[in-house]
């Protein structure tokens, strides 16, 4: 079954569900069109969007193992920044968080920045700075990552962060700003259902931490690279990432040893402030 042979398939289970298509659109967390170009062949499917809508459909696990496997076969893409700048980031946001809604484990690594679910809205704007938004679309972005963001209150969902060391001291922002976000880190980490390791500098490093990657469950993994972001499904891409998750773990702090490294790295920041 190629990407035209998916297409034809999703739309005669639409049909036979009676569903009509603006109804699975909506649920699917796409545009009508973009339903009617997958479904007609014009438009190749991701694998996030298949899952959705098979979702959408509400099929029996059997028909939707199926399709997912198809889907698989044709598991890996790259989107590029730019594409998602053109038809809104803030859109894209929606489609990660219709992801995290079905997800009871994600776990997240990050040695670039401060995982978007744990970002103040004065660091989103620092980290999308040079981005060529406009003033309404980042507006619109900001939002949507906040939006994101009310899943973590889910107490039927886990969460584990890891992040760089580094990711805590790089000036995205002021110093006030960042002594800020170095709170909410903090405040988000006693919740019980979250768990943050900070990679300390100290620590012998057990590999290059060269991507930031999100995994959820143990279904799909999305890498962040400069230029792109990258989907998978494929399990041998997905087990990689997560040993990858692993090792960083072990070298990790947490509890009282993280609160203490990042209470320190925000009382920098606040000195900073007073110096006149």
């Amino acid at each position: 079954m190629n990407r035209t042979d998916l297409g034809k398939a999703l739309r005669g289970l639409r049909v036979a569900s009676g569903k009509q298509a603006k109804v699975v659109a909506r649920s699917a967390a796409m545009s009508p069109s973009k339903l009617s170009k997958i479904e007609n062949g014009v438009l190749p499917p991701s694998v996030l969007d298949v899952e959705r809508i098979l979702a959408a459909l509400e099929v029996s696990a059997e028909i939707k193992a199926e399709l997912a496997e198809v889907a698989r076969k044709v598991a890996t893409e790259a989107t590029a920044w730019r594409l998602y700048r053109r038809t809104g980031l803030h859109k894209h946001q929606e489609e990660i968080r219709a992801i995290e809604a079905r997800t009871a484990l994600l776990r997240v690594f990050q040695p670039s920045c401060i995982p978007g679910l744990l970002q103040t809205p004065e660091y989103i704007r620092g980290v999308q700075q040079g981005s060529e938004l406009t003033d309404d679309a980042l507006e619109r972005m900001i939002g949507a990552r906040l939006r994101r963001q009310e899943v973590l209150y889910d107490r039927a969902r886990n969460f584990r962060f890891l992040i760089t060391e580094s990711v805590l001291r790089w000036r995205l922002i002021s110093a006030p700003k960042m002594a800020a976000q170095l709170d909410k880190l903090i405040t988000m980490s006693r919740m019980p259902n979250i768990e943050i390791g900070i990679v300390p500098l100290i620590a012998p490093m057990p590999g290059l931490p060269t991507s930031s990657f999100a995994l959820f469950d143990g279904r799909l993994a999305i890498i962040e690279i400069p230029h792109a972001e990258i989907t998978t499904s494929e399990i041998r891409d997905i087990e990689l990432y997560e040993g990858r998750f692993e090792i960083f773990d072990k070298v990790a702090i947490s509890g009282d040893s993280m609160w203490g490294l990042v209470e320190s790295i925000r009382d920098d920041f606040l000195r900073e402030r007073e110096i006149p």
